[in-house]
C-alpha cells in the first residue's frame, strides 16, 4: 500500500500499544535520518482488530485479506503473481524455513488452509490456493475485518467483554471513552452498556 500497511501480529502479552509505539517511533526516526527529514511519518492512530486465532477460520480470513490487498489495490498487475509485490511478507511465506525471517510464522496459515506440512509441496499448495482465491474473490468475507473491534464467534466476543469488565479500574487506568475510541467499539455509552450487560450475565 502506498500510504499505509497491514500487519497480522500475535502478542503473548497485552502490550500491543507499547509495541506499536516503539515500532512506529523507531521507523519514523530511521526514515527521517536516512532521508534528512523531520516530523511525523504516520498520521493518526493505527486501527487494531482482535482476532479469534483458535482455528475457527478467522485468522485465515485476516491473513488472506492482508496478502490479497496489493492485488485489490491494483499494485500487482492481473497476470503477475502475488509474490511479485516486493512490499509484502507473502514472498517469504513461499521460501524454505531456513531462508525466512525468524519472526515469520507460516505454520498458522498453512494449518488454517488444511496444509499439514511446511514443505515445498505444502508451500506450493498454499500459493496455488491463494492465487485461486484471488481470481474468484468477491470480498464479502472481508467486510467484517474493516469494521468493528473484534473478529470471531459470539462466544469469543463475550469472553473479551468479560475480561474487559474484570480489568476496568483494577488493571487499567484508561477510561471507557478512551477504550471505546481506540478499539472502534462505538460510543462510551455503548461500551458501558456492553460491559454492564456482561457483568449482569456473569452475576446470574
Amino acid at each position: 500500500m502506498p500510504n499505509h500497511f497491514h500487519w497480522v501480529v500475535e502478542t503473548p502479552q497485552s502490550n500491543l500499544v507499547a509495541g506499536m509505539k516503539w515500532l512506529l517511533g523507531t521507523d519514523t526516526s530511521r526514515f527521517n535520518r536516512r532521508h534528512k527529514l523531520f516530523g511525523h511519518l504516520f498520521s493518526g492512530r493505527y486501527k487494531s482488530l482482535i482476532v479469534d486465532g483458535s482455528g475457527s477460520g478467522y485468522l485465515k480470513s485476516v491473513g488472506d485479506d492482508v496478502h490479497l490487498n496489493p492485488a485489490r489495490a491494483k499494485l500487482v498487475v492481473a497476470d503477475a503473481p502475488l509474490e511479485s509485490f516486493a512490499w509484502s511478507s507473502w514472498p517469504a511465506y513461499l521460501l524454505a524455513r531456513s531462508k525466512r525471517p525468524a519472526w515469520l510464522r507460516v505454520d498458522r496459515l498453512l494449518g488454517a488452509w488444511g496444509i499439514p506440512e511446511d514443505s515445498p509441496a505444502g508451500r506450493q499448495r498454499l500459493e496455488q490456493a491463494l492465487e485461486e482465491r484471488r481470481s474468484a474473490e468477491e470480498g464479502e468475507e472481508f467486510k467484517p475485518i474493516r469494521r468493528g473491534w473484534c473478529l470471531g464467534e459470539e462466544k469469543f466476543r463475550e469472553e473479551l467483554l468479560t475480561q474487559m469488565s474484570e480489568r476496568m479500574g483494577a488493571q487499567t487506568t484508561m477510561t471507557v471513552g478512551w477504550i471505546a475510541e481506540r478499539l472502534a467499539m462505538g460510543t462510551r455509552g455503548y461500551l458501558n452498556h456492553l460491559l454492564y450487560r456482561r457483568r449482569k450475565l456473569d452475576g446470574e
